[in-house]
């Protein structure tokens, strides 16, 4: 495997309804695949809970989230992490102006997911005015909104 380094700023970003995906580096070796985003969200609705076929581990830099996994509200704050799951509805809702926080995700699907959601779905759009192509995207990518 080769060093990886990745200056501030840089990676490909996505931008997307909840936030700024940042791809900033996937790494693969014999041990496995993983993806290490940043992201940096505004203050918005909570998402619909939704359920991904990689885990994501949520480590909070700045700001407060409420991330709710399984149907359980969990705060967080600067240094706090919170683990969603593989195949548990999970969301978060920033609390407050903004967050940014790093997210490490298992495999490589992850930024597939984030490319193609932000090349379909508009950022500047409310979700039900894009739902059609939320479905769209999340059943290419075998993701599926919770109760739907």
């Amino acid at each position: 495997m080769n060093t990886i380094h990745v200056r501030p700023g840089e990676g490909r970003h996505y931008p997307m309804i909840d936030g700024d995906h940042v791809l900033k580096a996937t790494v693969a070796d014999t041990a496995g695949t993983f993806e290490v985003f940043e992201i940096v969200a505004p203050a918005a609705p909570m998402a619909p809970p939704h359920i991904s076929p990689w885990t994501a581990v949520l480590f909070l830099i700045e700001g407060r989230v409420t991330a709710l996994v399984d149907g359980k509200a969990h705060d967080v704050e600067p240094g706090g992490l919170v683990v969603f799951p593989a195949g548990t509805p999970s969301t978060f809702e920033v609390v407050g102006a903004s967050a940014r926080f790093v997210a490490i995700t298992s495999g490589d699907g992850a930024g597939r997911f984030f490319a193609d959601f932000s090349r379909s779905v508009p950022a500047d759009r409310p979700a039900e005015e894009s739902m059609a192509a939320i479905l769209s995207v999340t059943q290419r990518h075998g993701v599926a909104l919770a109760g739907g």
